[in-house]
């Protein structure tokens, strides 16, 4: 093999490795075979387990892909909705998510690289989308990109890769039309001095009288 091709072979081999028996039972050894490759062209590319599969997830995590312009948020919503079903329900990223998760949870370093890996790919997502609605007025100037992001890749994030439930593609026009109105709300801009109607609507002011 050409020194390129040994690369794509072992980063070939992680993932699927990584699908098949988790990060825990993970080995260069078991990568070296399943990529046709010695463990010294392994270790001579990465020095330990943790390093090769850190950079290798964290390239896959931030993978940058282009959002159609479909004209209105709704439709925006629904086309990433369909992008991101597609790509979390990749064999591959079925198994290897939940796994990463877990592992995360135990090992700091594995959750920091994760964690800006996937935050620099929402906000890049972010960039794209609610640009293109604060441009059109759906959403106002000072809206929250954080925030907004978080709404909107959640509930899949947590269907798809959390509670591995099925996501049909009838379904992603109504998840949509959700996001949308959760974003319109959520960008509203607050009354100050006025308490939040809908906040005491189910959890009621404590009656001063002590009734």
């Amino acid at each position: 093999m050409l020194r390129g091709e040994i690369t794509t072979a072992i980063r070939r081999a992680v993932m699927q490795e990584l699908a098949a028996v988790g990060y825990g039972r993970l080995s260069i050894e078991a990568v070296a075979r399943r990529a046709g490759v010695s463990k010294t062209a392994v270790y001579r590319r990465w020095r330990s387990k943790l390093e090769l599969v850190l950079e290798i997830v964290s390239a896959a995590a931030g993978q940058r892909f282009p959002l159609p312009d479909t004209g209105d948020l709704r439709g925006d919503l629904e086309m990433l909705f369909l992008i991101m079903a597609r790509a979390l329900g990749h064999p591959l990223a079925a198994q290897i998510i939940p796994d990463l998760l877990a592992e995360a949870a135990r090992n700091p370093q594995i959750a920091q690289t994760l964690q800006g890996a996937l935050r620099s790919n929402q906000r890049d997502i972010g960039g794209q989308l609610i640009g293109r609605a604060i441009a059109r007025g759906e959403l106002g100037p000072d809206t929250d990109v954080d925030v907004a992001v978080d709404l909107i890749v959640g509930p899949l994030y947590w269907r798809l890769a959390v509670a591995r439930a099925p996501l049909a593609v009838e379904d992603l026009p109504r998840l949509a039309a959700a996001v949308a109105a959760a974003l319109e709300v959520a960008c509203l801009p607050s009354v100050p001095d006025e308490p939040d109607v809908r906040l005491s609507a189910v959890v009621p002011m404590a009656d001063s009288g002590g009734s």
